[in-house]
């Protein structure tokens, strides 16, 4: 026996998982019947974690942050506790 679950979903949304599961080859049903099994076997998790929506001067600030970081540009490396206290302190 099964059971009729109805739900509101914003259609962009529904439109692009549509279209994607048909590009699978797979009925949309059928990825929302496997995703409900697999969270109610505690194979599907989901994280309540809000998108970070930065605005543009800020995004540019972080992502040239991000680029030193990766190429070890413009970062400041400290002996011990003191070495930083005394940085922290100085600035």
């Amino acid at each position: 026996m099964t059971t009729q679950i109805v739900f509101n979903i914003d259609p962009t949304i529904k439109a692009k998982a549509m279209k994607r599961a048909k590009h699978l080859g797979v009925p949309f049903a059928s990825v929302l019947k496997m995703a409900t099994r697999a969270f109610a076997d505690g194979k599907f998790n989901i994280e309540m974690v809000p998108e970070e929506k930065f605005n543009p001067k800020t995004r540019r600030q972080i992502e040239a942050a991000l680029h030193d970081i990766k190429e070890r540009k413009n970062l400041v490396s400290f002996k011990d506790q003191k070495d930083l206290d005394d940085y922290l302190l100085s600035i």
